[in-house]
């Protein structure tokens, strides 16, 4: 029995959300003591298939097919349902995204098991996994048994991508069976977003304000500590809503989603709509005077107190030590 992970790449590229999915099913094999087995669909993946032998993982499945060139719910079906049929893996992870959104669910109807979608955590728990949703906006928790041979979709940002760690997984090539009349419709031309003109997604270091900044007039407050820490300046949406930064520095599940190696929240609570976008992030500092706010959970270091007082104070403190 293994976990089989399904990752996701599209005209060459990654999603990243893939790798955070891969590291959720290696902490579950690791508890359930069984390997994890990755999959890739797609034409001309023999590059990308050869990328994730270097993880740890016990094989890498390259499921390669013309139709497979581009993505249409019947053809990754097709090619998925006969690839979990020869693996029979205990249990089968994907990328909570849109593209699993739209044929994971008819995956799991043709095998009869259920999906378990958005998941934001697994755990192992009497020989089995437990999957976790939140409800109502992340008001609430909901623990999800998973029986042998579920389906289970990871939210973005919920864990932090894998590292490769000299595996030595081989690559082996599927040969699916597909026909062209099996594929009834025709893929269009992708949704292009427009251009941003920042793309936090490949910032390194980031320093996010909220509402706690209280008005636009003090937002030179939190410039100033990115400036001196050479980061990216972002904010959770009432900011930008406001028209005190612009939407392209909003992270959320309505903006962009960052996985900096330092994440500076400045008077943001953290709901959950703000936690999906950043919750990826390798280090967070949180400054927030409420001690109860929800960014203190994921945070590494807190500073609980007035941020008008604590990041001028943490901005002088910065430069000097650049001197």
């Amino acid at each position: 029995m293994s976990i089989l992970v399904f990752l996701e790449q599209r005209n060459g590229a990654w999603n990243r959300t893939s790798f955070e999915t891969l590291d959720a099913a290696q902490k579950a094999a690791a508890e359930l003591k069984v390997p994890v087995i990755a999959a890739v669909l797609g034409e001309g993946i023999e590059d990308k298939a050869g990328q994730l032998t270097a993880y740890d993982i016990a094989k890498v499945i390259a499921v390669e097919h013309p139709l497979l060139a581009q993505y249409t719910a019947d053809a990754y079906t097709a090619a998925a349902e006969q690839v979990i049929r020869s693996v029979a893996p205990r249990f089968v992870l994907f990328p909570h995204t849109y593209q699993v959104r739209d044929f994971a669910p008819k995956l799991a109807v043709r095998f009869g098991k259920c999906l378990i979608s958005d998941t934001v955590h697994l755990r192992a728990e009497n020989n089995g996994l437990v999957a976790t949703r939140q409800l109502f906006q992340g008001k609430l928790n909901s623990d999800i048994r998973a029986e042998d041979g579920a389906f289970i979709s990871i939210q973005a940002g919920a864990f932090r991508a894998a590292e490769p760690a000299n595996g030595s997984a081989q690559v082996e090539k599927f040969d699916v069976a597909l026909a062209p009349e099996q594929i009834r419709s025709k893929p269009g031309e992708p949704f292009r977003e427009s251009q941003r003109a920042v793309d936090l997604s490949s910032a390194d270091l980031i320093v996010s304000v909220g509402r706690g900044i209280k008005d636009k007039d003090n937002l030179p407050i939190v410039e100033e500590l990115a400036n001196a820490l050479g980061a990216e300046i972002a904010a959770s949406r009432p900011i930008c809503d406001n028209g005190w930064l612009p939407m392209e520095r909003q992270v959320g599940s309505s903006g962009q989603t960052v996985a900096p190696r330092l994440y500076v929240a400045v008077g943001i609570s953290g709901a959950i709509q703000h936690l999906v976008g950043m919750k990826g992030s390798r280090t967070v500092v949180a400054i927030n005077k409420d001690e109860n706010a929800p960014i203190f959970e994921i945070a590494d270091y807190a500073a609980v107190g007035d941020l008008f007082e604590i990041v001028p104070a943490l901005t002088e403190e910065i430069k000097k030590a650049k001197v």
